[in-house]
């Protein structure tokens, strides 16, 4: 087919687009709202991210594990995608502790099936919904090893933090071998040519255990309950 020959056909000259797009934003609003009431009533939650494909036998998903029965131990509940690996891995510690064990559940083409360790499971139908709800309603985020969604997960929490969006939560990477080549991306490109300040790299901590990371969340919530009290 030549040049002259090719049909372009905007979008909105769509008849099915023009009478159903409109529609779709009370498909939203009705998401938005019953997810927010059903979130508001959770409590203090720390998420967790990483690979849906991490199986139980992976030292990550074990540490992830017991990272979550340490959160419930200090009154924090688990929130996570709800699906396999690192999720199930959060919502199991979480559940098996008898603390609260939140899943935001969406259907993906592959891999999401929702794990049998949630006390309160939301289903989506649009991601940034539920992103917003992780963030929303965190009060640290923990990231384990992962693939795009959970670059996507963190870069996202980075950037709100960055921007002040978003109140600055604690943000933990998990497993220094894993991250560490992205830590040097960060110093060594982002940083050198100015993409980045140097304070930038204060946003998140990198840790190998779940004790650490659990120690990192109590001091940064300590401190923000001591600066309330000074204000006071």
């Amino acid at each position: 087919m030549s040049e002259t020959e090719k049909i372009t056909v905007p979008v909105c000259s769509n008849q099915d687009f023009l009478q159903d797009e409109p529609w779709r934003v009370f498909r939203i609003m009705a998401e938005l709202v019953e997810a927010i009431e059903d979130m508001s009533k959770q409590g203090p939650l720390v998420s967790i991210f990483g690979s849906a494909r991490t199986k139980p036998e992976n030292a990550d998903y074990q540490s992830a594990e017991k990272l979550a029965k340490l959160l419930t131990d200090f009154g924090y509940g688990v929130l996570t995608g709800g699906g396999p690996g690192i999720m199930e891995a959060g919502n199991k510690g979480a559940f098996e502790n008898g603390g609260n064990s939140v899943g935001l559940n969406i259907k993906l083409p592959m891999e999401q099936q929702p794990n049998p360790y949630q006390k309160a499971s939301l289903d989506f139908r649009y991601f940034f919904i539920r992103k917003l709800c992780f963030l929303k309603y965190s009060s640290a985020v923990v990231i384990y090893p992962g693939g795009f969604g959970t670059l996507d997960e963190m870069s996202e929490t980075l950037t709100l933090i960055q921007t002040n969006k978003i109140n600055p939560v604690p943000l933990v990477l998990v497993d220094k071998k894993f991250w560490g080549p992205l830590l040097d991306w960060f110093k060594n490109t982002l940083l050198a040519e100015g993409m980045i300040s140097e304070e930038d790299l204060d946003l998140f901590v990198v840790v190998d255990t779940p004790e650490e990371a659990m120690e990192y969340i109590r001091e940064c919530h300590s401190r923000v309950v001591s600066a309330s009290s000074v204000h006071e």
